[in-house]
């Protein structure tokens, strides 16, 4: 199911083929030993229809924990019913009671219809920061190997 929901949102980016999970690297990010990653699912008529996964972070700033939301995803029938709200709520309360400082995560630049949904609910776009990231290969090389 995650799976699934993972392949859509690669397609809507327009990046189907960047998609390296498999359902093998799922369970055992979640159901490992120490596991990597949380989900919350989103129920409508019986049936799922969307999810937000997430995981801890800590800040030494703030000198608290955090939470780093890396996807939210609906499917697109379930749009516009509160899902994404409803999941967003959810994040805050396991957030709140977790006595974490912050919910991060990134947005994509064009996608307009998630930076306004994200201002609804109360986000600020820090435009003055970037993302950076270190991809595998750039890890190996980094690490000297």
């Amino acid at each position: 199911m995650i799976l699934h929901f993972l392949q859509r949102m690669a397609e809507l980016d327009g990046r189907p083929r960047t998609l390296q999970s498999t359902p093998e690297t799922i369970r055992g990010a979640m159901f490992g030993d120490r596991p990597q990653v949380l989900v919350l699912l989103a129920e409508v008529d019986d049936g799922v229809v969307g999810f937000a996964s997430y995981f801890r972070t800590y800040s030494t700033f703030l000198g608290r924990p955090g939470i780093w939301l890396d996807d939210l995803y609906v499917e697109e029938a379930a749009r516009g019913r509160g899902v994404g709200t409803a999941l967003l709520r959810r994040l805050a309360h396991v957030a709140a009671s977790a006595g974490c400082g912050r919910i991060e995560w990134s947005v994509g630049v064009e996608n307009q219809r998630g930076i306004e949904f994200y201002r609804r609910h109360g986000a600020v776009l820090r435009e003055h920061v970037r993302l950076c990231r270190l991809d595998l290969d750039a890890i190996t090389q980094l690490a000297g190997g």
